[in-house]
């Protein structure tokens, strides 16, 4: 006995979509489907996005640090290639002018006396004016506290007219590009006398 379909319970059959894109009945053009909207995001379920963005946020910090690391090595680069430019101009400067010291010392000694007159006057001014644009500077003078660092001392005396080591005597002046010296001042120079004061305490007493 074969078994009927129980009440109530339809058959199952195939599924026939009609996917005309004109109704057949009315002649018009359907309107296509609407795409389901999608699923948004259960309330919560962050995890994911909140990671991905400490990722980036870290990246871009490293790159930035990248960054800086990189502007601070050029702006030393671009520092000691100027240091090392303005000392090869100095350093060379320097050997030219170095060359011209004895015709300015010659100078020097014919206007002490009073020589320096006419054309050669002219010239030696001119000469000492452009070695002046140039940074060449002269330095060296009595009554100047003595400076191993700049001066050369060739003459050596006490004097009670001194409190401290002093230049008495310019022999041959000094001269400096900056804070590099091309040539010491020669100098005559005079120490406190140690007897000075003792000579004062001995005639007191025989007063």
């Amino acid at each position: 006995m074969t078994s009927s379909p129980r009440e109530g319970e339809e058959k199952e059959g195939p599924v026939i979509r009609d996917k005309r894109r004109i109704d057949p009945k009315t002649g018009k053009l359907r309107e296509p489907a609407e795409a389901p909207a999608p699923e948004a995001p259960a309330a919560g379920d962050t995890g994911g996005s909140d990671a991905e963005v400490s990722s980036l946020k870290t990246q871009l910090d490293e790159r930035l640090a990248d960054l800086q690391r990189l502007k601070a090595e050029y702006d030393n680069y671009r520092k000691r290639v100027e240091r090392d430019r303005v000392a090869v101009r100095e350093q060379a400067l320097g050997q030219v002018l170095s060359e011209l010291l004895p015709v300015l010392d010659d100078i020097g000694r014919a206007r002490d006396h009073e020589e320096l007159t006419g054309g050669f006057k002219s010239v030696a001014e001119s000469l000492e004016a452009v070695t002046g644009k140039l940074g060449l500077e002269k330095f060296g003078e009595k009554s100047e506290p003595f400076d191993p660092v700049v001066h050369e001392a060739l003459m050596h005396s006490y004097s009670a007219d001194v409190t401290e080591t002093s230049v008495v005597d310019v022999l041959q002046p000094g001269y400096r590009i900056g804070e590099r010296v091309l040539r010491p001042a020669r100098v005559a120079v005079a120490e406190p006398d140690p007897n000075a004061g003792a000579d004062d305490e001995s005639g007191d007493e025989g007063e």
